[in-house]
């Protein structure tokens, strides 16, 4: 196999900015300097992503499909173009995990479902073509909860997904494989999707970084790229790195009719929040929050308090239950009923997460028209823009509980904070974004709960002002930084 003449040792001696020295864990944004000065061939760094993948993934369980002859021979064309120069491609050369939603033509798009197993895409999401496009090598896919519909990564098709930090603990979901492969150092880059938390929830849960993108930023695929709490977006080991890859993936698309055209590209570095104003939110209203979380996030506050930031706590309207009803009227009028035309017929081969989610669609649907859940959507809508009024952007925790377990239906609600809560989707604090979807929300880590996994915070930007949640997040990176917290799992 083609190698440069700089050796990896050469690069482990050499590559000091990384809190690891592991290759598998070298972030994408260093991995395209050393590529572009010849000091690491992308041939290298696939050897080493791979390997651990072999070593470490029979004990996470976060891909669904590997594409490694596939890779290494685009590994091995992306060093012949290294050595020629000239224009090179943005993510040239660099492994990125696909979330398994994200189709690839002429590979299985089961959405998790046994039913599904073998059905076979035509064509590539506007996400991967993106990525192909832009150099980036697909090497690995991803695992999803069915449908994407829970908050935990575990089904029939695939089984259980392990957080690398404690494997009986859940990497959330429904991006749980994205995160867990970034955490374990599958991938340096990762795609998410997120219509209830489902990029932002996983980021939390496994320390790395996710981006919801406002709702028409990044184009998705019809018919459900109408729904507008809908976002798919990056997921990565740095703020630099999602918004590398946040760049590719933005811009109308001619599949998409919802999609925005491109805005200015995200820099990759910022000037210091010295003078913002940030609004920080513990609660969302009633959210019963764990001690450890609400002490990482208060800690996040005053880390942007000392670098210069002005840091003001407010207080929302909102409650849970109303959240979780406001929501599910709006998944029981279009998501429900995507998942019963899917699965007709299939009923016995489902999780139980699956059969419950469809079930509360159902009943919200029929007890509560669209109409009225629209209207409670832009009274929310107005509270928050009210709220964040002379702030910059607003941070809160991103879940109010610590973890997940790691095969847990919590068909019978869940304990937050020594109280039980119907719904589990009452325990994260994501919703509340989805229902006002055209503000972005970028999820950084926060610190690390008693049981030994990360906590995330969420920070919250005005409509469409991607600029500044990513200015925000590389502050929070850059206090109170989390590289040295990468899961140490077979070290």
């Amino acid at each position: 196999m083609s190698r440069t003449e700089s050796p990896p040792n050469r690069l482990r001696n050499t590559v000091s900015s990384s809190a690891s020295t592991d290759l598998h864990y070298l972030g994408a944004s260093e991995a395209l300097g050393l590529f572009r000065s010849r000091a690491l061939s992308p041939v290298e760094l696939l050897e080493a992503v791979l390997q651990r993948i072999d070593a470490i993934n029979p004990r996470i369980n976060a891909l669904t499909e590997q594409l490694a002859d596939e890779a290494r021979e685009s590994a091995l064309s992306a060093e012949r173009q290294y050595r020629a120069g000239g224009a090179l491609a943005p993510l040239l050369g660099l492994p990125i995990a696909a979330k398994e939603k994200h189709s690839l033509a002429g590979h299985v798009l089961s959405n998790g479902l046994v039913a599904q197993r073998a059905v076979v895409a035509s064509t590539d999401h506007p996400v991967i073509s993106r990525i192909r496009s832009a150099g980036g090598i697909v090497h690995a896919r991803t695992t999803t909860p069915e449908f994407c519909c829970a908050t935990v990564t575990h089904s029939p098709l695939w089984g259980v997904t392990h957080n690398p930090f404690n494997l009986e603990l859940s990497p959330g979901g429904s991006s749980g494989g994205s995160g867990a492969a970034l955490a374990a150092g599958f991938a340096p880059l990762a795609t998410g999707s997120d219509i209830a938390g489902s990029t932002r929830l996983p980021a939390a849960f496994t320390g790395t970084v996710g981006f919801k993108a406002p709702y028409g930023r990044i184009p998705g695929v019809a018919p459900l790229s109408a729904d507008h709490y809908r976002s798919d977006g990056p997921m990565a080991r740095t703020v630099a790195d999602a918004a590398l890859l946040a760049n590719v993936m933005a811009g109308r698309h001619a599949g998409d009719h919802a999609s925005l055209a491109a805005a200015a590209p995200l820099p990759g570095a910022w000037s210091s929040v010295a003078g913002i104003r940030i609004a920080l939110c513990i609660r969302l209203g009633d959210y019963l929050i764990d001690p450890d979380v609400e002490a990482n996030t208060r800690a996040v506050a005053a880390a942007l308090q000392s670098a210069g930031a002005i840091v003001e706590e407010v207080e929302l309207p909102w409650n849970t239950a109303e959240i979780n009803r406001v929501s599910f009227t709006h998944f029981g009028h279009i998501l429900g009923p995507t998942m019963e035309d899917e699965t007709r017929g299939t009923e016995s081969q489902l999780a139980a997460y699956t059969v419950q989610f469809m079930a509360d669609a159902r009943a919200a649907a029929s007890d509560t028209r669209f109409l009225d859940g629209l209207t409670a959507e832009t009274r929310m809508q107005g509270e928050l823009a009210a709220v964040m009024t002379g702030f910059d952007a607003l941070v809160c925790p991103t879940s109010a509980v610590a973890a997940l377990t790691a095969d847990g239906h919590y068909i019978d609600g869940i304990t937050a904070s020594g109280e039980h809560l119907e719904h589990y989707w009452q325990s994260h604090m994501t919703l509340p974004f989805n229902i006002s979807n055209r503000c972005p929300v970028l999820a950084v880590p926060s610190g690390m709960a008693d049981c030994g996994i990360p906590t995330g915070v969420q920070i919250v930007g005005h409509p469409f002002d991607d600029g500044t949640v990513f200015r925000v997040g590389a502050a929070v990176e850059a206090v109170r930084p989390w590289a040295h917290r990468y899961a140490r799992i077979g070290d």
